[in-house]
């Protein structure tokens, strides 16, 4: 296994005058920029008193300049602790205090709803927008900020090559990353990784992921979040691929716009930005009246699929090899149809505490309703008497599994078995070949009257199938189950339906999901909600906030 630190250098002085990071229709960084922005921060880090091993925070939105301050940080071996720039300032406070950080890095306009009261450690604030000192702690500080160009000028008066870029690799088991997660089920937490986890990650990537300095990429899932900050970031990166920033949410048309001007190779998300693709641009196509008729004449079906899948490719930019979704299951019904049009897609699984993954499989040989075969970094095993059939917990044991919880001995002592598994939370069944399927949360699944286990994803994918849905969270209210239905106002706008129409939606939605789910999860109500769910950053629905 190679150390990230060293694919980094070796990329840095490869491919020195090729871009790196950039921003959608803005800035550009190339790699050697991006290496001399590092030093610069190195040198402003060494001014300060910062040794390695202190805690630097991060909390931006994607830009290329997040970009540059992580791997400013990461690569002078301070603890990088990405938080998430959705937090609420009172949380952001409390995280930057509880992570012991010196430093951080953040947007001006979340800087201005911070208290720098709550955060009394802090050495300096500095502005991922420009690159500016926002605070310091001192005269001292601002000083030292301000002597970097000549320092700089100091310690490289022939100018700064590639020749001068080295980090360190002897440091495997040293602390990297306090990720705060964003977990559905309970409070942030911070996980530690190590460089030797993150490295087995990035490794793993470089290995069975093609990427190449002939590459680009579209990243539009948050750097806080393990699994855009090792795959949309650093594993690309290490192999010369340019990485674009969207720096927004996804919506169908930002997304086609990007793809179309990027033209990546590879595409990373979350299976709800493709499942909107799939109501938005392929489903009114094959739901028509006509294509219904001829997608039943076997040779004309295969011709108009063939078809649909090069007009879908060609909108996401026309050179895309494959399509990986993780983070959250891929409907059923959406999945039915990629896999009928020949789709390049495949789901993997993972969590922060695995830095991220634990399965993955090829498109060529992934399992439809499987999220892969387990990592060759990790052992992966079902805690369940026969785990091809009953359910039981997923639980992991390798190089890329973290370490515990920063300041959390109780929570790292209960995420781990007696023999150190990992216990992942969720509950699945692995086949003959080591394809794993996940079932659910072991803290969402809600046992029936009759002792049966209900796995409310799996009804959840019955609901969300039907028109008219957008998503939906089946919860548990005295022993019967309700559906809270979000519904899709764009296509209710669209077939032009009446209010009589859609005050009938609820029960055809419950009715019709129903004939799909077996009796002992039959649903008894279904509930329309006036708003989206609210959802953490890789789009998993914050499931304890609906009841």
């Amino acid at each position: 296994m190679e150390h990230y630190f060293s694919r980094l250098q070796n990329a840095v002085r490869l491919y020195w005058d090729k871009p790196a990071v950039s921003n959608y229709r803005g800035e550009i960084f190339t790699y050697g920029q991006l290496a001399t922005q590092i030093e610069r921060f190195h040198i402003f880090f060494d001014a300060c008193g910062i040794k390695k091993g202190d805690h630097i925070a991060i909390c931006a939105k994607n830009t290329a300049r997040m970009a540059v301050s992580f791997l400013s940080v990461n690569t002078y071996e301070a603890v990088v602790v990405p938080i998430l720039s959705d937090f609420t300032p009172e949380s952001v406070n409390h995280l930057v205090d509880h992570s012991e950080s010196l430093i951080l890095f953040t947007d001006s306009d979340i800087w201005a709803k911070l208290d720098i009261q709550a955060m009394p450690r802090l050495k300096a604030v500095v502005s991922v927008n420009d690159f500016t000192l926002l605070w310091s702690a001192g005269e001292e500080v601002k000083a030292a900020f301000a002597s970097v160009p000549e320092r700089f000028t100091a310690k490289y008066p022939m100018g700064f090559s590639r020749e001068n870029v080295k980090y360190n690799t002897d440091n495997w088991d040293d602390l990297d990353i306090i990720n705060y997660t964003s977990g559905t089920t309970s409070a942030p937490k911070g996980v530690m990784l190590t460089y030797r986890a993150i490295s087995a990650t990035v490794d793993f990537g470089q290995r069975y992921i093609p990427s190449s300095d002939k590459f680009t990429m579209v990243s539009m899932l948050p750097m806080a979040h393990m699994y855009g900050l090792v795959y949309e970031f650093l594993y690309p990166l290490c192999n010369g691929t340019c990485i674009t920033f969207l720096g927004k949410t996804p919506s169908p048309s930002l997304l086609l716009s990007a793809m179309h001007d990027v033209k990546p190779y590879l595409l990373i998300t979350v299976p709800l930005v493709m499942e909107k693709v799939f109501k938005s641009a392929i489903k009114p196509v094959v739901e028509k009246p006509v294509m219904k008729v001829l997608t039943s004449i076997p040779g004309v079906k295969s011709l108009i699929f063939k078809k649909i899948r090069e007009k879908l490719l060609a909108a996401l930019g026309g050179n895309l090899q494959m399509i990986i979704m993780g983070g959250a299951p891929l409907n059923p019904d959406v999945e039915k149809w990629f896999k009928k049009i020949g789709l390049p897609y495949t789901v993997g699984y993972g969590m922060t505490e695995a830095a991220p993954l634990l399965a993955y499989e090829p498109c060529y040989s992934y399992v439809p309703g499987s999220c892969g075969r387990a990592v060759d970094c990790a052992t992966v095993r079902i805690d369940s008497e026969d785990p091809q059939h009953v359910a039981g917990e997923i639980q992991a044991k390798g190089e890329n599994i973290c370490i515990g919880y920063f300041k959390n001995e109780e929570a790292t002592k209960a995420a781990f078995t007696e023999d150190g598994f990992l216990k992942t939370g969720d509950l699945g069944v692995i086949d003959a070949h080591g394809n794993i399927f996940i079932r659910g949360r072991s803290k969402s699944m809600i046992l029936s009257a009759n002792g049966q286990n209900i796995y409310p994803e799996e009804v959840e994918a019955a609901v969300n199938s039907q028109d008219f849905v957008a998503e939906s969270v089946v919860v548990d209210r005295g022993a019967k189950l309700v559906a809270l239905v979000y519904l899709d106002h764009d296509a209710i706008r669209k077939a032009g339906l009446d209010e009589e129409t859609i005050s009938d939606i609820p029960e055809r939605v419950r009715v019709n999901a129903n004939r799909t789910l077996p009796s002992y999860s039959q649903i008894q109500k279904v509930e329309l909600v006036d708003k989206p769910f609210e959802k953490t950053p890789k789009m998993s629905i914050k499931r304890f906030m609906y009841k």
